[in-house]
């Protein structure tokens, strides 16, 4: 690839009733989109407003939607999504632009807590360490959904949370499944209760966009299905 070659590049600018600008990046071999974005922000425009820290793939912080499709951009390179050399970035969808390139991601993080995202120990740090069988069905169950950035690319690709934005949606259910198979967390049954309602699991209409775009290869709705199936269990049980 010539070094001479350049990108078309629109990129979204401003608040949710802001509109695309577009800019000439040069193209290079192993190029990321986040490289894009930097060059822009670092050469042709300091006010370009974006998120990123690890640029390796761990921390989730650089997602944005890449020529219609939500993605990790430290970690997709434009050889794979460039469209006769021209790319489209806009901030994550199904949440409020702050400016440019930066999502309030307030929302989502706001449904972890609606579904209880948080692990309620059964033991205090006076107990001993508890032993888990890692061979074990539910510890099986949970080391699915463990790996989870909290990108919230699955929440930007999910059609249901579009629809419907009271709904909990793929990430805060994913991490709620984990909970409900851990054997040390000491309510189990308030995880399956905070999921159980009109905007929880059953909400889900199974598309599996979540699945398919997670850069984590983790598989929402996988997990969403095992809580549809516990929710009814403990329902026809008189568990919730």
């Amino acid at each position: 690839m010539s070094e001479n070659d350049t990108l078309s590049v629109d990129i979204w600018r401003g608040g949710e009733d802001g509109s695309f600008q577009t800019f000439h990046v040069p193209q290079r071999d192993h190029q990321t989109i986040l490289d894009v974005v930097t060059y822009v922000q670092k050469k042709l425009d300091p006010a370009l407003a974006y998120r990123f820290a690890c640029r390796v793939g761990m921390c989730g912080s650089c997602a944005m939607t890449v020529n219609g499709e939500p993605r990790w951009t430290c970690r997709t390179h434009v050889s794979r999504v460039a469209r006769d050399g021209k790319l489209t970035i806009a901030p994550l969808r199904n949440m409020p632009v702050i400016r440019d390139l930066v999502t309030d991601m307030t929302p989502f993080f706001e449904k972890w807590r609606r579904a209880t995202g948080s692990f309620v120990p059964s033991a205090t740090r006076h107990d001993p360490m508890a032993s888990v069988d890692p061979a074990s069905a539910e510890r099986t169950a949970a080391d699915e959904g463990i790996e989870c950035i909290n990108c919230g690319i699955c929440y930007a690709a999910c059609d249901v949370v579009a629809w419907n934005l009271d709904y909990l949606g793929p990430a805060a259910l994913n991490r709620a499944w984990t909970l409900v198979n851990d054997e040390r967390d000491a309510d189990r049954t308030g995880h399956l209760r905070a999921v159980a309602g009109d905007a929880g699991c059953h909400a889900c209409h199974t598309h599996q966009s979540c699945s398919t775009y997670c850069p984590k290869a983790l598989n929402p709705t996988a997990a969403i299905a095992g809580l549809k199936r516990r929710t009814v269990e403990a329902a026809l049980k008189g568990g919730l």
